[in-house]
């Protein structure tokens, strides 16, 4: 296994006298796509929000690619190579869908590649061509199903090929189709595809998803929240049967994790 692209340290973070966040610490690696699990309030999008920056910690550290990002902000990021979708999508409704595309490419990172200069059209066409709705490039963004939206949030998150990948509900409120569509694209884009041309393998991805059959299928490693504490770290197998995870997770009451995640 390589060397830890990611390491998270004793983070915390509180909102008054909420602790959002309490002590997490693991380490992810370059050829890792790990899900990120645990009931509403857990504490999961507020932890993709740390090591994006957009939220600063009160405690701990976030080292990526062995540079401390702690006190960066979120367009110095960026331009390390870690890019992300959220959960609830703010698209420019009024431009184009390629004119959506085209606006992380103005990023330093993207601008740094001379020949993404020239062809930055063709770059933001070529993202929108990996989800699978190019033939929507001209289109208003105003008029996309929930679907094409998230797609569109996942093209708009790797047009400038990030290193580290973080994936809020890519498949929340989507149906079985474009979630199919989803899944194959990340699967693809991990194994490095079109989108790993910069590097010898795609991005590392951290992903929180609530459809558990989905994200079992693409995840070769699982963590879980429970009230901002880590309770779980390990493979998908192994956490869907833990007694813990089931009673935080699916209530005391529910079926076995794993059968949901078969079903």
């Amino acid at each position: 296994m390589s060397v830890p692209f990611l390491r998270v340290e004793r983070l915390t973070k509180r909102f008054g006298g909420l602790v959002a966040i309490n002590y997490v610490s693991f380490e992810l690696h370059r050829d890792q796509i790990c899900g990120l699990i645990g009931p509403n309030g857990s504490g999961k999008t507020t932890l993709l929000r740390l090591i994006t920056r957009i939220l600063k910690p009160d405690e701990g550290r976030i080292v990526f690619k062995g540079e401390d990002i702690t006190h960066l902000k979120p367009w110095d990021v960026v331009n390390r190579g870690i890019a992300g979708t959220f959960q609830i999508m703010r698209p420019f409704r009024h431009l184009p869908i390629i004119a959506n595309v085209m606006v992380p490419l103005l990023a330093a990172r993207a601008r740094a590649h001379g020949e993404w200069v020239k062809r930055i059209e063709a770059r933001a066409l070529d993202a929108l061509e990996f989800v699978g709705i190019s033939e929507l490039a001209l289109e208003s963004a105003s008029g996309l199903s929930q679907g094409e939206l998230k797609r569109l949030e996942v093209a708009r998150a790797i047009s400038a090929e990030p290193e580290l990948l973080l994936l809020d509900e890519p498949l929340g409120g989507i149906g079985p189709v474009d979630s199919g569509l989803l899944v194959n694209s990340i699967k693809r884009l991990h194994k490095g595809g079109r989108f790993g041309r910069l590097h010898s393998e795609g991005p590392a991805v951290l992903m929180i998803e609530h459809k558990l059959k989905e994200l079992m299928s693409i995840v070769d490693r699982v963590i879980v929240l429970d009230h901002g504490e880590m309770i779980a770290d390990g493979k998908p197998e192994d956490v869907v049967k833990d007694p813990i995870v089931i009673e935080a997770y699916l209530g005391s009451g529910a079926p076995a994790a794993g059968q949901h995640a078969a079903a």
